[in-house]
C-alpha cells in the first residue's frame, strides 16, 4: 500500500464503547504503520481534538442518538473518510453508510487481519471489498432511499413540524411539502413498510438513521 508521507497513517475510532477504543489502540500499537490518535464517543467531539486523520472507523449506532449518515457527512466535510465498524444488525443504517460514501463496512466479529487489511484497503483509496452479506444489503426491496430535499421533508415533518411550517423552513410551497410527503410514503408503500400517518412516518425516519433516537430508548 501507498506509505503516509512523513510517517504513519492517523487513525481515529467514534465509538461510545470504551473496551472498543481500548481494544483498537492496543492493536494498532502493534501496527508499524498506523496509529491511533484519536478516540471519542461522538463523532463532534473526534473532530474538536483534531482533523488530522487518515481515517476514522465508525460505529453506525451511538450512544447520543446522531443519525449515522449526518455522522458520516459531518467527517466528510471536514475531509475525513470513514470505514464502518459495526456489529452489522442496523441493516437499514448499513446502507445509509454505503450510499453516504463510506469506504467500507466492517463487522466488529471480523478477524483482527481482516480489519487491518481493510483499512490498509481503505487508505490506500480503494473501496474495501468482500464484505459477505453486501450483496444482500443491495438487493433488499425494505430500503427506501431519499434524495437531500426528500430527506429534510421527513426529518422536519415526522419530528411534528406542520407543513407550512417545513414549507417556511425550506423556502418552499405547501403543496410541495404535501406532494414530497406523499412521494416519500409512496415509496415505504412501495418497499412494503408503509407510513399511513406522521407518527408512522417518525417510526421510519428513526429506523432509517435520518431523525435521532429517543433518549429514552438509547443505551
Amino acid at each position: 500500500m501507498t506509505e503516509r508521507p512523513g510517517g504513519a497513517w492517523r487513525i481515529g475510532v467514534v465509538d461510545d464503547h470504551e473496551q472498543i477504543v481500548r481494544g483498537l489502540r492496543a492493536t494498532l500499537d502493534e501496527q508499524p504503520d498506523m496509529e491511533l490518535v484519536a478516540g471519542a464517543g461522538t463523532v463532534s467531539a473526534l473532530l474538536a481534538t483534531t482533523t488530522d486523520i487518515d481515517l476514522v472507523l465508525l460505529d453506525l449506532r451511538l450512544g447520543d442518538g446522531t443519525s449515522s449518515i449526518a455522522n458520516i457527512e459531518t467527517l466528510r466535510a471536514a475531509g475525513v473518510p470513514a470505514l464502518v465498524y459495526t456489529s452489522g444488525d442496523e441493516m437499514y443504517m448499513v446502507r445509509q453508510a454505503a450510499s453516504a460514501g463510506v469506504m467500507g463496512v466492517v463487522r466488529k466479529n471480523a478477524r483482527e487481519g481482516e480489519l487491518l487489511d481493510a483499512m490498509r484497503c481503505a487508505l490506500s483509496g480503494d473501496t474495501v471489498p468482500g464484505i459477505d452479506w453486501a450483496a444482500a444489503i443491495d438487493s433488499d426491496p425494505g430500503f427506501v432511499d431519499l434524495s437531500p430535499q426528500l430527506r429534510r421533508v421527513l426529518e422536519l415533518y415526522a419530528a411534528g413540524e406542520s407543513s407550512a411550517r417545513v414549507a417556511r423552513e425550506m423556502n418552499i410551497s405547501t403543496e410541495t411539502v404535501t406532494d414530497y410527503v406523499n412521494r416519500i410514503r409512496g415509496r415505504y408503500n412501495t418497499a412494503g413498510r408503509p407510513a399511513p400517518t406522521k407518527t408512522d412516518l417518525y417510526k421510519r425516519a428513526i429506523e432509517d438513521g435520518w431523525l435521532p433516537i429517543p433518549r429514552r430508548f438509547r443505551r
